[in-house]
């Protein structure tokens, strides 16, 4: 893995205080562009009322759900616009897509729709960089904060650790931008492999 973040420099935080602190942070992000990497290929988040639905095996539910947010997604969004943030995300996708992931993407479809820059990368284009691990999960917030997202081992949200420190940002930002570069952009993949999928189903 490329020498990006160093643990030892960062602070833990918990699922509260991560939350806490982005919002803070993001609030304050007027001008900048934010950068997220998403690496894993399975996450659970329970308490969101369409993955609830859809690890209920209620798909047409859970499309509805998603949908249902696209009226708050299009305020951000303007709200973003207008303090002049971009957000910028690449999702690394292995084929053939797992349940988890199925739902996602059509969760990220909506974000494009609304404003965010989403592109699709496939595991081999990251490979170079995974001799030893898989990237981590990361997202960068104004000139100089990174998180690197924890998960516990069932994919569950578990805090993050943070740093705070411009060159580590700016590296960062500019290693997802690089892979973004090479990205297909997520409504064109979305249309080329997910929307053909039939219902998925969902592990018991």
């Amino acid at each position: 893995m490329p020498d990006l973040i160093d643990d030892s420099t960062g602070e833990r935080l918990s699922v509260e205080d991560y939350v806490r602190d982005f919002d803070q942070r993001f609030a304050d992000a007027e001008g900048h562009e934010s950068w997220k990497l998403e690496r894993k290929q399975h996450f659970r988040q329970p308490g969101n009322a369409s993955w609830d639905a859809f690890s209920a095996g209620e798909w047409g539910k859970a499309l509805q759900l998603i949908e249902g947010k696209r009226e708050q997604l299009d305020e951000l969004a303007k709200e973003d616009e207008s303090r002049g943030i971009t957000l910028f995300r690449v999702r690394v996708v292995a084929e053939p897509i797992v349940p988890y992931l199925q739902w996602e993407l059509h969760s990220l479809r909506l974000r494009s729709e609304c404003g965010e820059r989403i592109r699709v990368v496939p595991p081999e284009q990251v490979a170079e960089f995974e001799d030893e691990e898989e990237l981590p999960e990361l997202l960068t917030v104004g000139d100089d904060t990174v998180y690197k997202i924890l998960y516990d081992e069932d994919g569950v949200l578990e805090g993050a650790v943070r740093f705070i420190d411009r060159t580590t940002a700016t590296r960062c930002a500019d290693f997802i931008e690089k892979i973004y570069a090479n990205g297909e952009e997520l409504a064109e993949y979305f249309d080329r492999r997910v929307a053909p999928l039939d219902p998925p189903r969902v592990p018991t």
